[in-house]
C-alpha cells in the first residue's frame, strides 16, 4: 500500500519530534483534508457492506463518529495510534487463511494481481484499507474542525493522523495472516525490503510463526530494469534472515509466471514479453 513510513527510535525520534514541534506549532504544508471526506467515507463503508462484502454487518455511522472524535479531538501532530481504537472496535475482520497478501513499492502491479489471483487479499481489501485509501486528513489548529486548507506531511509528525491510522490498521491485518501468505517486493529500486516501510516496521513484526505456515516473497523488476535486487541478493537476504530468526519457513522467487503475464499485458511487444511468450510456447508444445 503506498503508506510505508517508520516511527523511529533513539535520536531520530528526537531530530523528529522536534521537527514536529517546529510544524505543528508553525504552518502545516502539504494538501488539506479530502473535500467530502465525510460523504466518501461514509459512502464507501456503506458500498463495501451492500456490494462488496455483503456477509459483514457494521454501523458506518458508529464508524464514522469515532474515526472523527479520534481526528478532531487531538492536534493534528497528536493522533496516535490508540486514538483509534474505537473505530477499530466497531469493524472487526477476519479472513480465512493463505489469502493474505502484503506488499512494498509495488502498488499498481498488485492491483492487477489482485484483480485476476482473486483468492488474495490485501489491506486495501479491509474495510478500514477500502474506506481510508488515498484520501488525506487533519484537524485545525485552532478548533475541532477538519483542516481543508492544509495538513502536515508524514515526515513531520511522530503521530500523523493519517499515517497513525495505517499503522494501526496494517497491525491488524498482520495480525490475522495465517496459513501462507504472499509479499510482493520491487526488485528495481534499492532496499525493496524497507525496514521503514509499513510491511517493513508494522506487519513484519506483528506476523505470528505459529499460525504463519510459509511466507512466499515475491521479488518482481520491472521489464527494462534495473534490476538490483532478487531472492539471492541485497535487502531481500536481509528480510529472509530474519524471517529464520524469527522461525518462518519461507520461500522465494524471481520469476513468477502470473506477475511476468501482466507485466507483458502492458508491454506486449516488449522483448523480454517475446522471448517470455516463445518460451512458454515452447513449454507448450513440450507438454504435448
Amino acid at each position: 500500500m503506498a503508506m510505508k513510513l517508520k516511527t523511529t527510535i533513539g535520536m531520530t525520534s528526537v531530530i523528529a519530534y522536534l521537527l514536529t514541534l517546529g510544524t505543528c506549532s508553525g504552518r502545516l504544508r502539504g494538501l488539506g483534508t479530502t473535500p467530502n471526506i465525510k460523504h466518501i467515507v461514509m459512502g464507501r463503508c456503506f458500498n463495501y457492506i451492500t456490494l462488496v462484502n455483503p456477509s459483514m454487518r457494521y454501523d458506518c455511522e458508529a464508524i464514522w463518529s469515532a474515526f472523527e472524535e479520534a481526528v478532531v479531538k487531538q492536534a493534528s501532530c497528536d493522533v496516535a495510534m490508540e486514538h483509534y481504537r474505537h473505530m477499530f472496535l466497531e469493524m472487526p475482520q477476519t479472513w480465512a487463511c493463505d489469502r493474505f497478501l502484503f506488499w512494498s513499492k509495488t502498488k499498481k502491479l498488485i492491483q492487477d494481481y489482485t484483480a485476476v489471483a482473486r483468492h488474495f487479499w490485501t489491506l486495501e481489501d479491509t474495510l478500514a484499507g477500502y474506506m481510508f485509501n488515498d484520501i488525506i486528513w487533519c484537524r485545525q489548529q485552532e478548533d475541532s474542525e477538519f483542516n481543508f486548507r492544509s495538513c502536515p506531511e508524514w515526515s513531520a509528525c511522530l503521530n500523523h493522523p493519517v499515517h497513525s491510522l495505517w499503522r494501526q490498521a496494517s497491525k491488524n491485518f498482520a495480525e490475522m495472516a495465517c496459513g501462507n501468505i504472499t509479499v510482493l517486493l520491487n526488485g528495481s529500486i534499492e532496499n525493496a525490503f524497507n525496514t521503514n516501510s509499513m510491511f517493513g516496521s508494522v506487519e513484519l513484526d506483528n506476523l505470528n510463526p505459529v499460525k504463519v505456515n510459509y511466507v512466499n516473497i515475491k521479488v518482481v523488476t520491472n521489464l527494462d530494469g534495473p534490476f538490483i535486487e532478487s531472492c539471492g541478493s541485497g535487502s531481500i537476504l536481509d528480510l529472509i534472515h530474519i524471517l529464520q530468526s524469527r522461525g518462518f519457513r519461507w520461500t522465494c522467487s524471481d520469476n513468477d509466471r502470473i506477475l511476468k503475464i501482466l507485466q507483458c499485458v502492458q508491454k506486449p511487444e516488449h522483448s523480454v514479453c517475446r522471448t517470455f511468450a516463445e518460451s512458454l510456447t515452447q513449454r507448450e508444445t513440450t507438454l504435448r
